[in-house]
């Protein structure tokens, strides 16, 4: 899972996305490996850009703006890790 999470950070950083539309498309079921298809290279003025693509096609599919709460890849891997983390401890004091 920390490795779908770190591709998730990586397409941020390359495709200059917000925390808002990261977690929208992941709760769209997008792949981050199949964003360079969808973002726009200013060749073609027909496409939309990226962070408005994700917002169209959210509001499309949820009826609504934006995500209730908003969390960025880093904090759910860091919530993550402490979970594992906590279950660890609890397995070996066991």
């Amino acid at each position: 899972m920390a490795k779908n999470l770190q591709k998730w950070i990586a397409a941020q950083r390359k495709y200059r996305l917000s925390d808002k539309h990261i977690q929208m498309a992941r709760e769209l079921g997008l792949n981050p490996d199949k964003f360079g298809k969808l973002s726009n290279h200013h060749q073609e003025q027909w496409k939309a850009t990226l962070p408005d693509f994700i917002e169209s096609i959210y509001f499309k599919q949820f009826k609504g703006n934006s995500p209730l709460t908003i969390k960025s890849p880093a904090e759910i891997l860091a919530t993550k890790q402490k979970r594992r983390q906590k279950r660890i401890s609890q397995k070996e004091s066991q």
